[in-house]
């Protein structure tokens, strides 16, 4: 699997950590940043990485920052885009699996490195079920972005 990560600032040394564990499992890694500590911005970098997923230059993304809910709020406002901050593997499968996650969130100032290994292991080995009650559920994603998106209410 192709698969994108991305990290702030207070994510950087995380996603140092991940890029070899997501190597080792057989996947291709696009680090889109930063490639640093110096402080930037975690809109810049949600955008960037959820602008890969949405537009299918990678299959799923990993995106880092220091708690993971700024991150996570950003990446969910690129439409087609369905971002968990997840902090236990039971989110990480679930949210595949159910509502077709195509990103994890992880903060890195919440969860070490172990845990968060597992994490991104288990979110790239979940596969959405497509069990009816699941694609309708998503089909009334689609549609509130959708309505947004035109009208603006």
């Amino acid at each position: 699997m192709i698969v994108a990560i991305a990290a702030d600032h207070a994510g950087y040394l995380l996603k140092q950590e991940l890029i070899p564990s997501l190597r080792s499992l057989g996947h291709e890694v696009e680090d889109l940043g930063t490639h640093s500590l110096e402080p930037v911005d975690y809109p810049d970098v949600a955008e960037r990485l959820a602008r890969a997923v949405r537009s299918a230059a990678v299959e799923r993304g990993v995106l880092i920052c220091g708690s993971g809910v700024g991150a996570s709020v950003a990446a969910n406002k690129v439409p087609g885009i369905r971002a968990g901050l997840c902090h236990d593997t039971y989110s990480a499968h679930q949210g595949v699996e159910h509502d077709d996650m195509n990103i994890l969130v992880l903060g890195a100032r919440v969860i070490g490195v172990e845990l968060a290994r597992e994490l991104a292991r288990t979110f790239l080995e979940a596969r959405f079920t497509h069990e009816e009650r699941h694609e309708r559920r998503l089909g009334k994603i689609r549609a509130l972005e959708d309505e947004v998106r035109h009208h603006g209410t």
